[in-house]
This record gives C-alpha cells, sequence and structure tokens, in this order.
C-alpha cells in the first residue's frame, strides 16, 4: 500500500497577508495556498512545517488523515470564548487536548485505527474540513457537545482507565448537528458508544434570539459598557465579539429560568463500554433476523416463481430437448448457458413427474455425444447435471 497524508489548514477569523502567503510557500511548492487555506498531499516525503506553531500563528483549524489510520483534527479559539477550565474536564487520557496559548486555546483530537488503517478509503476530495470546522462556531457559542465526543474517543481508544467517570453530559447528544456528527464520523467514533452515552443527555432546547429579549437584557447594562461594547464592534477586528455578547446573552437568559434537574449520576468509562457493547449485541442480533427473514422471504418468492415457470413448461419437453441439441451443436458459449439452463428446466420437472431416471440417461447420451465439447461439459458440472 503506497503512502498518502494530507493536510488542511483554515484561516477563519482573518486572512493571510501577501507576506505570510510567500512565507508559506517556502514549505511547499506544490501546496495549493490562498489569502484562508493551505492545502498540499504527499505520497512521498512529510510536511516540512510546524502544525502546532502554524496554528499559534496562522490559522484557526487544521485537519489531517494518512492512509495508515491516523486522523487528527485542531481547532483555534479565543479563551474568552472557550474557557480552559470548562474544557479540561473533557481533556483526559490524550484523545482530546487543550493547550492555552497567547490569549487563544488550541484543541487538538487524535485518533490511531486500530487495524492500522487497513482498508482505509480516503481522497482529498472528502471534503471533511467543511464538514467539520463549525463545530469551531458552536464551542464558541458554548456548544460543549464536540468536547465530550473527545472525552468519549478516549473511552473508545482505551486512553482512560475503567473507573473513570464521564464528565458533565451536554445536551443534545442524542441529536447532533451535522458538522459534530461529522466529526464523530471523521474519528471513527462507535455509533453504539455514542448511542449509550447520548442516553443521559437531555434534549437541546433551540430557542431563536428574540429583539423583545436582547432589548430587555442590553436595558440592564450600564451605559458606558454599552458605549465600549458599540466602539469595539466598529473600530476593532474583533470577530469574537458577536459570540462574546451572544453567550453573555444565554447566560443571562439561562440564569432568569427555573432550576433544571439535577444531573444524572456520572457513568463510568466501564459502564458506557459495558452498555455499548449489550446494545451492538442487541443490534446484531436484530440485523440479523431481519436478515434471515428477509432471506426466507426472498426464497419462498423465488420458489413460487420457479413452481409458476415449470408450470408454464408442462407438455413441452420434446420441442425443450429439441432446443437443447440446436444449441449445443452451435458450439457458441453463450448458447452453451442457455443449453444448461434449459436442461435444469427438464430436470427439474422429470423430478415433479417421478421420471428422473430416464432424464438421466438421456443427458448421459448428451454427454457422450458431446465428449469433445469441454466448455459444454463444464457448464453441466457446474450446474450439478
Amino acid at each position: 500500500m503506497s503512502e498518502y497524508q494530507y493536510y488542511e489548514f483554515q484561516a477563519i477569523d482573518r486572512p493571510l497577508t501577501a507576506e505570510e502567503m510567500e512565507h508559506l510557500r517556502g514549505y511547499s511548492t506544490r501546496a495549493q495556498i490562498t489569502p484562508t487555506s493551505f492545502v498540499n498531499e504527499y505520497n512521498w516525503g512529510d510536511f516540512k512545517g510546524d502544525e502546532d506553531a502554524w496554528m499559534e500563528r496562522y490559522f484557526d483549524a487544521f485537519l489531517y488523515f494518512a492512509n495508515w489510520g491516523t486522523r487528527t483534527l485542531k481547532l483555534r479559539l479565543p479563551a474568552r470564548l472557550l474557557d480552559p477550565a470548562v474544557a479540561r474536564p473533557y481533556c483526559e487520557g490524550g484523545s482530546i487536548t487543550i493547550r492555552p496559548k497567547g490569549g487563544n486555546v488550541i484543541l487538538t483530537y487524535l485518533h490511531e485505527c486500530d487495524d492500522g488503517g487497513e482498508g482505509e478509503d480516503i481522497c482529498a476530495d472528502s471534503g471533511w474540513m467543511a464538514q467539520i470546522v463549525p463545530v469551531r462556531a458552536e464551542l464558541a457559542r458554548g456548544d460543549l457537545r464536540a468536547l465530550y465526543l473527545g472525552w468519549l474517543l478516549g473511552a473508545q481508544d482505551g486512553a482512560l482507565s475503567d473507573g473513570d467517570s464521564e464528565p458533565s453530559v451536554p445536551a443534545g447528544l442524542g441529536q447532533l448537528s451535522a458538522s459534530v456528527q461529522s466529526l464523530a464520523d471523521f474519528l471513527r467514533l462507535d455509533p453504539d458508544l455514542l448511542h449509550v452515552a447520548a442516553e443521559a443527555s437531555p434534549a437541546r432546547e433551540e430557542r431563536p434570539l428574540r429583539r423583545d429579549e436582547l432589548q430587555v437584557w442590553l436595558a440592564t447594562l450600564p451605559a458606558s459598557e454599552k458605549d465600549d461594547l458599540l466602539a469595539r464592534l466598529i473600530a476593532e477586528v474583533d470577530p469574537a465579539l458577536p459570540n462574546e455578547l451572544h453567550r453573555r446573552f444565554l447566560r443571562a437568559r439561562d440564569a432568569a429560568r427555573p432550576e433544571a434537574a439535577p444531573p444524572a449520576k456520572r457513568r463510568t468509562v466501564s459502564d458506557l463500554l459495558r452498555a455499548a457493547e449489550v446494545r451492538r449485541a442487541e443490534r446484531q442480533r436484530l440485523a440479523a433476523e431481519k436478515a434471515a427473514a428477509a432471506k426466507a422471504r426472498t426464497e419462498r418468492e423465488a420458489a413460487l416463481a420457479r413452481v409458476k415457470h415449470l408450470d408454464r413448461l408442462v407438455g413441452q419437453e420434446a420441442e425443450l430437448w429439441a432446443n437443447v441439441e440446436d444449441l449445443v451443436a452451435t458450439r457458441l458459449p453463450k448458447n452453451y448457458e442457455a443449453a444448461v439452463s434449459l436442461l435444469v428446466d427438464l430436470r427439474d420437472l422429470a423430478v415433479r413427474a417421478n421420471e428422473a431416471s430416464g432424464f438421466r440417461a438421456r443427458l448421459d447420451t448428451l454427454r457422450s455425444a458431446c465428449a469433445r465439447k469441454t466448455g459444454l461439459l463444464d457448464r453441466l458440472t457446474k450446474a450439478s447435471l
């Protein structure tokens, strides 16, 4: 199997300058470089840059996969939008890590395939980055489902101890957004494990922002603070500010609601893996039963169709034998196939009429007459004739 590696970096909050693009060009003459991306494939050799350094300096997202099974995703967010203290409980075991750097945090997801990537079917036009990168905006708005998936990956990959307890289970694990589902698929997260994990996740309430609620909240802010926010919004290039305000509003709105039900008891890694195994076995049992029922139904339908077909041939045996003799005389492979099909019909008609011995005698005569036609004889043998 030849080597294949794919690297894709995305700049989201600000485009690269011409000088930065020129600097990156020095690392590869073949890469596709635009003001918002760096993409390259390697069938030999290796990436000459430093992924972490590039994430610190230039890019907001990085995706990598190799045909030996390694898959990596990195996301950079402002620390004020993803508090490291909130994220760290999900970052145990190494399948997901968080690293603060210069007012930002860099999340890294890492999955190594158990089978070493055997049978891995990946290509540059898979579109993984486009499907997954909206996860970054969801994290910025306070959606922690992608963090929980990272912890769950550690449980799946054996990076956590059996007795380790899960972190807080975010709402909506049973109703993943398209981007979070793509992240689960990219990391090859076990669907059965994800399903049992979601059993402790409350439904996610998707409430659109309402202007009247926003106005009520804004009225509670001091005038000086509102002036400062407006100045920042107009004068500063700060892509994180809208998400920051969005999160502040949601926190204020949630704080005004009645207290939610107490969280469910935390499950251990062992609890989740055992429950996933039970679900997998039950799902496979049901699938096997469904497949067996479908096979039996197909066989019944085929048997009925066969009976009707033979019914239409009753009384035509002499004509069928004549057709067989004409077909085998041509020495054409396609006609041999047609002759064998007719002989199968004649055999089954003979069995129904308790005349199998007569059919066998006539078939033996045909075999003797065609002793030099090895193509025909081979087909007869394969058809058990």
